[in-house]
């Protein structure tokens, strides 16, 4: 897939873009069992978006199948339920109610907690640093965009290490971190398609 059409088109903007750029990193993983460990981490992480309305028989399978479409049906899993192809009307979800559990830190909300938690189960190596770095930089613009007073990469390195207990300790020297959308957005299909070509 072209990353940059789903940059400037998300396919379920309910979710967001940082959702969707989840979905990208998962599709490049090149192992089966960490691409089925990511993608059930992605469901989990959409769940508490919607937790609210989790008590509804159909809800998992909703899920599976939101992930399935904006993959574009192109992320290679086991998955748990029957997927089912939905056109572009029927791709739209519901509104989502905004979770009521509590953040440990409030400046930048479930996602990051969801994936830095996840962070803490991957194996050392080129994904993990590519997903850290990833989630770095959404941190740092949720960082700033709480406060541009507290917000800086140091900052931002502190709290990854707090998240995962140390275990993900950012290179700032070699890989300094960007606040720009679109610088971000062109660094990870730069990384994308450097892993097709491998």
């Amino acid at each position: 897939m072209d990353y940059n059409t789903t940059r400037d088109k998300l396919i379920m903007p309910e979710y967001g873009r940082g959702i969707q750029q989840m979905v990208e990193h998962c599709k490049t993983i090149a192992e089966k069992e960490e691409r089925m460990h990511c993608a059930r981490t992605i469901v989990s992480t959409m769940a508490t978006m919607a937790e609210q309305t989790a008590d509804r028989e159909d809800f998992q399978k909703k899920l599976w199948n939101h992930l399935a479409a904006m993959a574009q049906y192109d992320l290679d899993i086991d998955y748990p339920v029957e997927i089912e192809r939905m056109d572009d009307k029927e791709a739209r979800p519901e509104r989502l109610p905004y979770p009521q559990h509590r953040i440990k830190k409030r400046n930048y909300g479930t996602i990051v907690e969801q994936f830095t938690d996840h962070l803490t189960t991957m194996e050392a190596g080129q994904q993990r640093d590519d997903l850290a770095q990833m989630v770095a930089n959404h941190m740092k613009r949720d960082l700033s965009n709480w406060s541009t007073d507290s917000m800086s990469d140091e900052k931002v390195a502190d709290d990854m290490a707090v998240y995962t207990d140390g275990k993900i300790q950012l290179d700032l020297a070699h890989n300094p971190l960007v606040s720009d959308g679109e610088l971000l957005s062109t660094r990870i299909s730069t990384s994308i398609k450097k892993k097709k070509k491998k």
